[in-house]
Formats: C-alpha cells, sequence, structure tokens
C-alpha cells in the first residue's frame, strides 16, 4: 500500500478523530499530504468556486504527476518556521455532502488528460451538514497532466504543487506508459463442513477430535487497468503462519502458468511467455483455500505479491489474530450468521491491500 493510500484509508477508517490527531501532533502537509480550506459555501454558487477548483486542479496534476496524495478539506494551517505547515484548527465544510457533487463534477475538467482514478470520501458530517472531505490522488499511469485552466504541468516537491522543471517534464513525455495490474478476489465461499468431508484433516492419533472446520475458498484474479498490453504477470504467496498445526492453505487451478518451486508453504506463478494480457483484461491465477480447525493456536498470516513486468508490484496481505480467529471459526460453525455476512466480515477485516 502507497503512503498515500495509507493516509486515505486512515481518514476512512478513523474518520474526524484522525483529524484530531493531525492537529494534536502539529501534522505538517508533506509530499503526500495536502490541507485545504473549502471556499465554497453555497451562496451565490451552484459549482465549486474558483479557488477551490484551482487548489484542486493544481493537485490532481502535483499528486498524479508524482507519487500520488490526499488533499483533506476543512482543515486550517499555520506556519512553523522549521517543518512548514502544520494542521492547526478544524474548519468545517459547509454543506459537506454538496461540496462532494461539486468536487466529483470539477475532477475531470481540471486536467488533461483527465485522471479518472480520483476519489472522494466524506470523513465526518454533524447534524447540520458540515463536515470534512478526503480527495485521494493517485499516481497517474497516463501522465503527464496539465491543468486546463493556465495550462502547466505539476509535480510534487516537498509540501507544494511546483510547475515540473523543463527536465522532469522531458522525462515524463519521453517514459513509454507502463502495466497497471490490480488484484481481483471473486468467487467468495465460506463453509462450515463435518470431519469426514476432509481428508486426514485431523489424525487417528487424536483424542475427541472436533467434529467439523471452516474452509474459506476464493480466486486470485489479475486486471490490466492501464490502456498498454501486460506481459509476465506473476503472483507469489506465502503462508507465514498458519494458525495452528491443523489448519491448511490449498493452491490449485493453476495449471495455465509456469510454477517456480519455492519453499513449503508458498507458491509462485507467472504467466508464460507468449501471454498477453490486453487493457480491460483479466487472468486468474489460482483457487485458493483456507482450512481452519477449532484448535487455534497461533496467528493466521498470508501475504502476497502481483505484477508484471514494466509494473509497480501491489501487495496484498490476510492477517487474523490468533483470538479473533477462533471466534470467528466457532462463529461460523455455529451459524450464528448468514454466509455472505461472515465472508463480508472476513474480506473486510482480515484482507489488507490494494484489492
Amino acid at each position: 500500500m502507497s503512503r498515500a493510500e495509507d493516509i486515505f484509508q486512515k481518514l476512512i477508517y478513523f474518520g474526524e478523530d484522525a483529524i484530531d490527531e493531525f492537529i494534536l501532533n502539529r501534522q505538517s502537509e508533506e509530499l503526500f499530504l495536502d490541507f485545504k480550506q473549502a471556499v465554497s459555501v453555497g451562496k451565490n454558487f451552484t459549482t465549486l468556486h474558483r479557488d477551490d477548483r484551482k487548489n484542486l486542479a493544481k493537485a490532481i496534476s502535483g499528486f498524479g504527476n508524482s507519487e500520488g496524495g490526499v488533499i483533506l478539506w476543512g482543515v486550517e494551517c499555520s506556519r512553523d518556521l522549521e517543518i512548514g505547515d502544520v494542521a492547526k484548527a478544524k474548519v468545517k465544510v459547509k454543506n459537506v455532502h454538496r461540496f462532494l457533487s461539486w468536487v466529483e463534477n470539477a475532477i475531470s475538467g481540471c486536467t488533461i488528460p483527465s485522471h479518472n482514478k480520483v476519489r472522494n470520501h466524506i470523513v465526518s458530517v454533524d447534524k447540520n451538514g458540515d463536515g470534512f472531505l478526503a480527495t485521494y490522488i493517485p499516481k497517474s499511469d497516463i501522465s503527464p497532466l496539465m491543468t486546463t485552466g493556465n495550462n502547466s504541468i505539476y509535480i510534487r516537491s516537498g509540501s507544494n504543487n511546483v510547475p515540473a522543471p523543463y527536465a522532469v517534464m522531458a522525462g515524463m513525455f519521453g517514459r513509454s506508459p507502463q502495466p497497471n495490474i490490480e488484484l481481483l478476489i471473486n468467487d467468495r465461499r465460506i463453509e462450515a463442513l463435518e470431519n469426514q468431508d476432509e481428508d486426514m484433516l485431523y489424525p487417528n492419533s487424536i483424542d475427541n477430535p472436533p467434529e467439523q472446520y471452516v474452509k474459506v475458498s476464493f480466486t486470485l484474479q489479475a486486471s490490466n487497468s492501464s490502456n498498454v498490453i501486460a506481459r509476465e504477470l506473476y503472483l507469489s504467496c506465502r503462508t507465514i503462519d498458519s494458525g495452528g498445526e491443523y489448519n491448511k492453505v490449498r493452491f490449485s487451478n493453476y495449471n495455465q502458468m509456469d510454477s517456480i518451486l519455492g519453499i513449503e508453504g508458498q507458491l509462485n506463478l507467472i504467466t508464460r511467455p507468449d501471454l498477453r494480457l490486453p487493457p480491460r483484461g483479466v487472468i486468474r491465477f489460482c483457487k485458493v483455500e483456507l482450512i481452519f480447525s477449532p484448535c487455534v493456536d497461533d496467528d493466521f498470516q498470508l501475504e502476497g505479491v502481483i505484477g508484471a513486468n514494466g509494473a509497480a508490484p501491489k501487495e496484498f496481505r490476510i492477517y487474523i489474530p490468533k483470538n479473533k480467529l477462533r471466534s470467528f471459526v466457532a462463529k461460523t460453525i455455529r451459524g450464528e450468521d448468514e454466509a455472505n455476512h461472515l465472508l463480508a466480515e472476513f474480506f473486510a477485516e482480515y484482507v489488507d491491500g490494494e484489492i
């Protein structure tokens, strides 16, 4: 996960508490974070105020041409001579839902070409409808992005978006587009099965073995979200901790890939040399089955990475602390919740990465 994505996820999960922490710790504006006050208050306006639009356009160009970043709307800054602009106070955005719609309507017209991966999230909203908005601008795979207002190309330098020097622009124009590979997890299933359904899950030497176990299964797929052909796609998975000696991780249905021998519990796959994945194409790597016994002795952790030749690798992780794993298995076996709710809990709470 990139630093910008990490900041955005923090604002999503912790809400206004994250903003309070920024102010308490005097968080400075940095390479991946900008604080802005919203000028658009709604009076005599039906669209985004020109100052807010200008700030948005510069940020989309600067962050998009660099390594990505987040604008947090609704925070006032003060100047610190040592560390620069720091978060000082909360100045809520008036009618934040309306402001969100104005921002989203303005995004496509802020730069040429438009950056279609910008995301927004309302961090919090009070009873009056005022609140805070986070705008996440990932690195663009079709840079350079030029603002439509003053036809400038910006890059992020320290805590500012600055016009790109000629040498930087020359390098950006000379850089060939690279593929962007994203992880997809599909065909999700969860089952509570009888012990006899599983071959040798519990050895005969165990006295009174558990009668049931839980199986979570899914397929790992890759999507080419760029505008260029992707080659030599790869997937590597490694089981760090299984959670107990009777738990298992199984990989199957990867016979269309070249498999590279690794250590026990590790899977290394790469597409064959003649395979090419076109833009918006999807390829299936393998099926994964996680077998969880009620006998939980340790945390469960599986880590992986996907990518392609010339593309930035994307990491993902499944991590379940032993107490939560024990509780999740017991709840599934007892049938306390519907399968779709259990699946939603599993993938929302225990799976991390750009999915």
